[in-house]
Formats: C-alpha cells, structure tokens, sequence
C-alpha cells in the first residue's frame, strides 16, 4: 500500500488544527482524517460516526500499528509543511 497523495485543509479552531485527505494508490480516497490538539499534542483522528449512545466510532481506521504510524507520520509531515508554506507566505 502506498499513499499518493495527503491533502491537508489547516482551520484555526482551538482543537481542531486540519481536515486531511489520504488517497491511497491513486485508487482510494480517505476524507474526513482530522488533525486536533490534545492534552498530550496533536494527534490524528481517523473519520467516525457518533452512535446511537453517544460514542464516536471509527469508520475508517488501520488495523495494525505499523500502518498507523506510516499514515500518522506522512500526515504530520505534510501538516508541518503547509503550516510553513503558509507562514512564509504571510512575510
């Protein structure tokens, strides 16, 4: 599996840092990833849906921790490089 392509919206929310978009080998998109400020610092949320009592379920999500780490780090390096292209920008 290969990730072609991050697509990363910043907001200026308190929380909410970024809406990303991951497509996967050209063939398969994922929206709705969102990037949020935590307690602990920013961490990537997988798109979920609210049920019927309340809790938020993933809808989409990698099923081993080698995956995640492989998305979570091409998403915060592209967040990280669309916050300094917008910065250097601003100047």
């Amino acid at each position: 599996m290969t990730i072609t392509e991050v697509k990363i919206v910043p907001r200026s929310g308190e929380a909410l840092k970024a809406f990303v978009n991951i497509t996967i080998d050209n063939a398969f998109i994922i929206k709705n990833i969102k990037i949020i400020e935590g307690k602990s610092g920013l961490f990537v949320s997988m798109p979920s849906l609210k049920s019927k009592n309340g809790e938020f379920r993933d809808i989409a999500h990698p099923i081993n921790a080698e995956t995640r780490e492989m998305i979570d780090k091409l998403i915060f390096e592209k967040y990280n490089e669309t916050l300094q292209s917008t910065d250097g920008n601003a100047e």
